[in-house]
């Protein structure tokens, strides 16, 4: 088959998966092996552990194989572990797997093919399951996947979840790598970066499974993750490199999210918070007059 020449040829994989990780030990393990089981072998797995104190370091350990690699950094954060592994990767194309989810062992040759038929696109992302402590999940109609230039949906909600997408390395040079001052959303703050500037494509198959429900979900850990999507929204729009509609866009979300965010801090009586995001409104409120 072409592909198989050309990689010998070249000796680079096609894909490299990145799965950063902090004491997930119970959940690596069905993550790891479902990049190991798959059926396009042309790849490599990137493991950034982002100073696990559990036995994550001793489970890599038990793996023999040589397209794993490992990587151990003191707990910087999620945006950190990923750009590790963007700095340590190979593959012509990144594919991000969070610690407790899993693909499908065809996600690989699906998506192989799909770059294959769609040249011109530098994102992809498909369809997943979603489970909550063991029970799947109904989606609503938000959550359905959008297709080609998404730049509203992404700013909206997460649009494309990590754990499905596979971007084009060179993306990362031309916009940045993900928000290191970002806790959480990290994931938020580069979609708005990558869809106000590329369109995306979807494939319409289930090829990931999410797993939530536990207890160090970064949702459970930050509550309040409108302050960082506040916080992703302002600095897009003070880059002044949005088209008109995206700038109108962004603003309306900034705007909603920070009327929300004032009502919640004044009802927990955050003086100082409120203050903090009325100002930021009043300053975008000072554009457009």
């Amino acid at each position: 088959m072409f592909y198989l020449t050309k990689f010998i040829m070249d000796k680079k994989p096609f894909f490299s998966i990145i799965i950063p990780t902090y004491n997930r030990r119970q959940f690596l393990k069905i993550a790891v092996d479902s990049v190991l089981k798959q059926t396009y072998p042309h790849y490599e797995l990137i493991i950034v552990d982002d100073g696990s104190n559990d036995s994550t370091k001793k489970l890599i350990k038990n793996y023999k194989n040589p397209k794993l690699n490992y990587y151990y950094q003191e707990n910087k954060g999620p945006a950190s572990a990923r750009n590790l592994g963007i700095t340590k990767a190979k593959g012509k194309f990144i594919c991000f797997l969070d610690s407790d989810d899993r693909f499908r062992t065809d996600k690989l040759i699906i998506s192989y093919k799909y770059i294959k038929k769609n040249p011109d696109y530098k994102i992809f992302h498909s369809k997943e399951i979603w489970y909550r402590n063991g029970k799947l999940l109904s989606q609503k109609k938000e959550h359905k996947k959008p297709d080609g230039f998404i730049f509203e949906n992404a700013a909206r909600l997460c649009s494309v979840s990590i754990s499905t997408a596979v971007i084009k390395k060179d993306i990362f040079s031309q916009i940045g790598n993900f928000d290191q001052n970002l806790l959480a959303c990290e994931d938020y703050d580069f979609w708005l970066r990558a869809t106000s500037q590329y369109p995306v494509c979807l494939i319409p198959e289930t090829l990931t499974i999410k797993e939530g429900g536990h207890k160090d979900q970064q949702s459970k850990k930050y509550p309040a993750l409108d302050k960082f999507r506040i916080y992703a929204l302002d600095k897009i729009l003070q880059t002044k490199n949005l088209k008109k509609e995206q700038y109108q866009t962004a603003y309306q979300q900034l705007q909603n999210k920070c009327l929300i965010y004032i009502k919640g801090a004044t009802l927990r009586k955050k003086t100082k918070e409120a203050k903090k995001y009325r100002n930021l409104l009043n300053k975008y409120e000072k554009l457009y007059r």
